[in-house]
């Protein structure tokens, strides 16, 4: 007698997200996710790091936590703190940065760590969805706060927090990426940083900073981090080498003080961060960060200039944007009433993928639906010309516009 298969769909726990389907490969105009460039990819460099780690210290990688303890690898750790206070202003030790695989886990971590159910978050109106959608998977709610095209908008926080004080709730913290902001691409002024500090002290609110872009600016002077201005740990700070090196080597982490460090480390059960990539990404920065950012921006800022240009000369007035002045990403918003979830599919059959807004913001119900967001991190100059040519012609055809 046959035994019947077993219903795990019955086992599954409540509130899961959709199931997933079978991955179809990437779309040959491929618009969303933070990809880079393949031929920027400094796989040269790499091997020679790697090489002089492995006859240095790979005997080592015996022992859990041998290349620096459950923080992560000292030596990248050690670069960071150099690199932090150089570019973002931010004046912390090693015991105070933790390596983690990729600045999403940083975010899990951190909500590990501080949410439960039922508390509240702030974040910018259209924010992270990796971000907004672990807030609310750990039960919190999750509030978002009007922007302009400088980002948050300081006063509309102070009166969300003062409501919320009146109600007896006080946040949890405040989740913010004012440097490239994804998926807008605005940056927060300075004054507006020094602002949202002072609002998160009087309010005792903390900043959940996240700079996983902060080094795709284009040129010109740049804020530093809200961490920077911060010396009564209300801060705390994440970042990311996904966007500047590769997505493929999985490295963030996270800055803050040192007992929230050790919390934090309670809650990372993956027995530490893989000990060669860090290895590697460590000897390569230390030589090479300098010269191959300025890559990396100067070929990110040409991409941006050729979307730019095709979504006016396909679009017109019809879509209005801020043009960003750093990052990977932009963010298009359609006339009221068009919903771009609608003619995904039909962009998916002519091979070109988009993030339509509503994924990308803290109020679904209200925001986003006319939105899309593109990332330009992978597609070829001439893929992002034919691949808007392609966008324009679906969304003629689905919707009319």
């Amino acid at each position: 007698m046959a035994t019947k298969a077993l219903d795990y769909s019955k086992l599954y726990a409540k509130g899961l997200p959709p199931a997933a389907g079978p991955w179809e490969g990437l779309y040959k105009y491929n618009f969303v996710t933070g990809h880079g460039d393949p031929d920027l990819i400094p796989v040269e460099g790499f091997i020679e790091s790697i090489t002089k780690a492995l006859e240095k210290e790979g005997p080592n990688l015996a022992v859990y936590y041998s290349d620096g303890g459950p923080l992560g690898n000292l030596a990248l750790r050690e670069y960071l703190v150099k690199k932090l206070k150089k570019h973002r202003g931010i004046d912390v030790s090693v015991d105070e940065v933790m390596i983690c695989s990729g600045s999403t886990q940083c975010i899990l971590l951190i909500n590990d760590t501080l949410l439960e159910p039922g508390d509240v978050v702030l974040t910018e109106l259209f924010s992270y969805s990796g971000a907004l959608n672990n807030a609310k998977k750990s039960g919190a709610r999750v509030v978002g706060v009007p922007m302009d095209d400088d980002g948050m908008k300081t006063d509309e926080l102070e009166r969300i927090l003062t409501e919320l004080q009146d109600e007896g709730i006080k946040p949890k913290y405040i989740y913010t990426i004012p440097t490239c902001q994804n998926p807008t691409g605005t940056n927060l002024p300075m004054e507006r940083r020094r602002e949202m500090l002072r609002i998160s002290q009087e309010f005792g609110v903390p900043i959940f900073e996240d700079e996983c872009y902060a080094d795709l600016i284009f040129e010109g002077e740049w804020e530093h981090a809200i961490r920077s201005l911060d010396d009564t740990n209300h801060v705390l700070h994440i970042g990311s080498f996904s966007k500047s090196l590769a997505p493929g080597v999985r490295l963030g982490y996270i800055v803050a003080p040192q007992d929230v460090i050790n919390q934090i480390v309670s809650s990372k059960i993956d027995v530490g961060t893989n000990m060669v990539t860090p290895m590697m990404i460590a000897g390569f920065l230390e030589d090479n960060y300098e010269e191959h950012i300025e890559t990396v921006r100067d070929m990110l800022h040409r991409k941006k200039d050729v979307l730019v240009a095709s979504m006016r000369e396909h679009f017109g007035p019809t879509v209005e944007f801020y043009e960003p002045r750093g990052g990977m990403v932009m963010w298009f918003k359609f006339p009221e009433g068009v919903d771009t979830m609608e003619p995904l599919e039909a962009a998916k059959e002519r091979g070109l993928i988009y993030n339509p807004g509503a994924e990308w913001t803290a109020d679904p119900e209200n925001y986003g639906s006319n939105f899309i967001r593109i990332c330009y991190g992978l597609p070829t100059e001439q893929e992002l010309r034919e691949g808007v040519a392609v966008l324009a012609e679906v969304f003629q055809g689905e919707l009319g516009d």
